[in-house]
């Protein structure tokens, strides 16, 4: 019987030590330069810490560095926070539909793109399509340096959107007017911000969701009205002449914006795998979540754990409660 006792305790600790424990689970969220990625990286964070009681890391890089770290599956980066679709379709042609290392949320959120002004600037200058920006009379306001050109900031380094509007300013003629320039999005907000109070012209790549929208008084501009035989682009990452081979003379499509995480947390962290998988939030969620980060300048962990408490129902049904 002392024999039976002892082999039966031995099972129950062996079964111990094999059952995955929930708070053991660990993940490393990448942290995009933008504020809503960043904000939605903070609530998978929180959720993860708060409510699953595991380990997350926020890690900063760019859609390459994410993306390849993902397909590499060692944990430095498992999950993308915020993924544009199709701007960054070579990444995920490459690592979810090709190498079948990556997996893409099936709950999106929408998102738009295009080009804004402040409403007192189209209004003043008679501003309301893309074209207009290509006017002698609108370059000259939008001129800051002296050289003739008006400035438009088409997004950060590293992103893909910026490189399909530099192809945007070539094929809508806008060269001649325009210089087409990319910063850190925090000087593009203190651009606008600085433009507004001085009453002086500005352009700008802008998007839905995102803060500016609750920050300042814009407008997006018109383009023409998407058209799939006349956007044709080529990412860096696909060929080394991309500028060259691509056409865009119209509106981006309607975007399709999720997470996306690496197929080998799934052995290290299946709940934390699980809570992605039913993970989900409007546009209208993510463009508040950075109007309190960059507009109100509030810590973005703060703001998530602060939603966390006040959506209760929505976080339980992420995680299958």
């Amino acid at each position: 019987m002392k024999k039976l006792l002892m082999s039966l305790a031995c099972i129950w600790m062996i079964g111990l030590v094999s059952m995955p424990a929930m708070g053991g689970e660990k993940v490393n969220i990448g942290s995009p330069s933008w504020t809503g990625a960043q904000a939605i990286a903070a609530l998978l964070k929180a959720v993860v810490v708060e409510r699953i009681g595991g380990q997350a890391e926020l890690i900063p890089g760019n859609n390459a560095t994410i993306f390849q770290a993902m397909h590499q599956g060692k944990g430095d980066i498992d999950v993308h926070p915020d993924v544009w679709l199709p701007n960054q379709e070579s990444f995920t042609d490459k690592y979810v539909l090709g190498t079948k290392t990556v997996t893409l949320s099936n709950h999106p959120y929408e998102g738009n793109q295009g080009f804004c002004v402040s409403q007192n600037f189209g209004k003043k200058f008679n501003i309301t399509d893309i074209t207009d920006l290509g006017r002698p009379d609108v370059a000259a306001a939008m001129d800051s340096d002296g050289n003739s050109k008006g400035e438009m900031w088409i997004g950060a380094p590293g992103w893909a959107s910026a490189n399909v509007n530099e192809v945007k300013v070539r094929d809508y003629d806008l060269l001649p007017f325009i210089d087409p320039i990319r910063v850190d999005e925090s000087v593009k907000t203190a651009r606008v911000k600085d433009s507004i109070a001085k009453d002086e012209g500005y352009a700008f790549y802008c998007y839905k969701p995102h803060a500016i929208w609750y920050m300042f008084d814009v407008m997006m501009l018109t383009e023409p009205k998407y058209d799939p035989a006349l956007y044709k682009m080529v990412q860096p990452s696909d060929s080394p002449d991309w500028y060259k081979k691509s056409k865009v003379a119209t509106k981006d499509a309607l975007k399709k914006v999720q997470i996306a995480w690496s197929n080998s947390l799934k052995e290290r962290s299946p709940a934390i795998v699980e809570f992605f998988e039913r993970f989900s939030l409007t546009a209208d969620d993510v463009s508040n979540f950075a109007y309190q980060i960059s507009g109100k300048g509030r810590d973005a962990s703060e703001v998530a754990s602060e939603w966390i408490k006040n959506n209760p129902k929505r976080v339980d049904a992420w995680l299958g409660l």
